[in-house]
């Protein structure tokens, strides 16, 4: 338990049975009545933020999540099978909970998984990750229409804009938040 004079951006709380994120709060001291503290809030599980309003010192149950380093090993059916790189534990974590990380994960990715009470609720890969590019048209030099970018796509299967210059099974760093080029692998 906290107060929520005690909270922090990161801090994960434990409001009505479900886990939430601290984006960002304010403490507001109004010339009138009582202190309290504004906050934003992101839904572990779905992502979903919502502003919510706490009195100042109300109590606020705080959630342990544990975050591990793990890496990705190979596809079971629908889940996805990561090993604890401490206690080479292994665990299975469905595709709902990975999400679109699976866009950028090749077998042996590290990823950070966070774990509240032996439940997965989500992953974190790192920013960029290097792939191969499986397939792209050659670019023409003079073509200039599309801003110098053409569709490629990469090991995984997934369908990203790169610069002309690039070539067929060259390696390119892609950004893991938004699917973008980055630029190429040393």
């Amino acid at each position: 338990m906290a107060t929520t004079n005690d909270l922090k951006n990161g801090m994960t709380l434990d409001i009505e049975g479900q886990l939430w994120t601290v984006v960002e709060f304010q403490h507001v001291k109004p010339g009138k009545g009582p202190a309290f503290v504004r906050t934003k809030l992101k839904q572990v599980l779905t992502g979903k933020v919502v502003d919510k309003t706490f009195n100042a010192g109300v109590k606020v149950e705080v959630a342990i999540l544990e975050k591990r380093e793990m890496n990705f090993l190979y596809k079971e059916g629908e889940d996805f099978v990561f090993m604890d790189n401490k206690t080479f534990d292994q665990m299975n974590i469905s595709a709902a909970i990975v999400g679109d990380a699976v866009n950028y994960m090749l077998e042996n990715t590290e990823a950070i998984v966070a774990i509240n009470e032996n439940n997965p609720l989500y992953i974190e890969l790192p920013a960029s990750v290097v792939l191969t590019v499986t397939y792209t048209e050659p670019g023409l030099q003079g073509d200039r229409s599309s801003g110098g970018t053409k569709p490629a796509t990469v090991e995984t299967g997934i369908e990203i804009q790169v610069p002309l210059f690039i070539k067929q099974d060259e390696k390119v760093l892609v950004d893991t938040r938004d699917g973008s080029y980055q630029g190429r692998a040393n």
